[in-house]
């Protein structure tokens, strides 16, 4: 439930992006994603906790940040702090309502910049996805949110000034879970919407990734332009943390990230562990954001 506000304006807006499973395109619909660095995790903090997390997220993965300002970001009256954040792990985008937040804003996981705002709610509509938030201006340019079979609900984007964003050093991962009666169907649908390709498909990742070391689960990879999603399809036994996490974050060094992170007043939920081709532990940091954070392992 984020939504885009002005760069320079100070918004803070779309996330995030694609992973997930077996290892054939399946679309081939137009590419309407402009980059990864262009797609924002939506964080929604309370207004007192908004600089706090921005200085903490900063401090843990580096970056800059856009001004901070008070805008309308919503089709009906409300009022947000907002600030873009951009590191170079991945892009959030803070909220900080003043008001209360007018559904179903705050649902959304993530803001997705497009080509073309009508084109890709067409794509989304072809796709099976719903248009929950029909098309609306904002004061940079439009958004509309979807929801893809599952319940999973994005913001697309699109700015009347054509924003510029550096390239990111590593691709942060959408983590969407999902049951097993809805993962096909989300897969299909987000990879015809994005033009993407499912680039793995283990049906028996090892069950520590979700918190239940002697289990598998289904974990899907899926890539496009508009970044990396992880579809973790699940029975939904989850211990606490795990799908409270919107986005994983790829570091070059986790300790050292970790230890940036509580200095700067994060908490460690899940210590350090091993899975597969990573090593990856779960933060939570000031004002409730919980985000994955791992390293890839090298042979």
């Amino acid at each position: 439930m984020h939504m885009i506000k002005a760069l320079t304006l100070a918004v803070a807006l779309v996330a995030s992006a694609a992973t997930a499973g077996a290892q054939t395109s399946v679309s081939r619909a137009p590419v309407l994603g402009v980059g990864p660095q262009y797609d924002t995790t939506h964080v929604y903090v309370a207004p007192d906790d908004f600089d706090r997390f921005v200085t903490s997220f900063v401090t843990t993965f580096g970056g800059i940040t856009s001004k901070q300002g008070v805008f309308t970001v919503t089709p009906t009256p409300s009022s947000t702090m907002s600030q873009l954040v951009l590191t170079p792990v991945g892009t959030v985008s803070v909220f900080g309502f003043k008001t209360p937040i007018p559904y179903p804003f705050g649902r959304e996981r993530t803001g997705y910049l497009v080509t073309d705002l009508d084109a890709a709610v067409r794509a989304a509509r072809a796709s099976g996805a719903d248009v929950i938030v029909s098309t609306f201006n904002d004061p940079i340019g439009r958004d509309a949110i979807v929801q893809f079979p599952g319940g999973v609900n994005m913001q697309l984007y699109w700015h009347t000034t054509a924003p510029n964003y550096a390239k990111l050093q590593t691709v942060p991962e959408n983590r969407v879970y999902v049951s097993p009666d809805r993962a096909d169907a989300f897969i299909r649908s987000f990879v015809a919407f994005s033009a993407g390709t499912v680039t793995g498909d283990d049906a028996k990742a090892p069950g520590v990734e979700i918190g239940r070391p002697s289990d598998t689960y289904r974990r899907v990879r899926i890539a496009s332009t508009f970044g990396n999603v992880a579809v973790l399809v699940t029975d939904g036994h989850l211990p606490y943390p795990y799908g409270r996490e919107l986005t994983g974050y790829e570091t070059p060094d986790l300790d050292a990230t970790l230890a940036r992170a509580k200095s700067a007043g994060a908490r460690v939920l899940v210590e350090p562990y091993s899975a597969a081709d990573r090593r990856s532990a779960v933060v939570q940091f000031p004002g409730g954001y919980i985000a994955e954070i791992h390293a890839t392992l090298r042979n």
